[in-house]
């Protein structure tokens, strides 16, 4: 994740350095966020991220985004191109049964899991991005 004045970071270029799903990579930073991208594919964690809101825009695939807020739970069906944000301290779960790519901005150091205190599935890596 080196992106300065003079270079860029291809997206296409960055999706197929890796196979790993639930694994984001920084693309780059502006300001205090991380724009990140990820391949998604099968069901995430339920969790949230009490001080900040998260932006999901799905690059290709389909993206479905679990919420459950004051007693109730709905969802969030995202195609390519679709953006969303789920707000700060709404309890989500991602999940994409065919696969999707999606980028990803957040601040920096927010860790992909959020609140979550359980036991992390083998399919995820728990991490506050890694280095593309």
């Amino acid at each position: 994740m080196s992106t300065t004045r003079n270079n860029a970071t291809n997206v296409d270029a960055v999706l197929a350095s890796f196979d790993e799903h639930w694994s984001p990579r920084i693309l780059t930073r502006v300001n205090d966020y991380d724009v990140r991208v990820a391949k998604m594919e099968g069901t995430f964690v339920w969790h949230s991220h009490p001080d900040t809101d998260e932006l999901f825009v799905v690059l290709d695939g389909r993206l479905d985004i679990r919420l459950r807020q004051d007693g109730t739970e709905s969802v969030v069906h995202l195609a390519r191109h679709d953006v969303f944000v789920v707000p700060r301290g709404v309890e989500h779960c991602p999940e994409s049964p065919g696969g999707a790519s999606v980028m990803l901005l957040e601040p920096t150091g927010t860790l992909s899991t959020g609140d979550y205190d359980g036991d992390v599935p083998d399919h995820i890596t728990s991490t506050t991005g890694l280095p593309t």
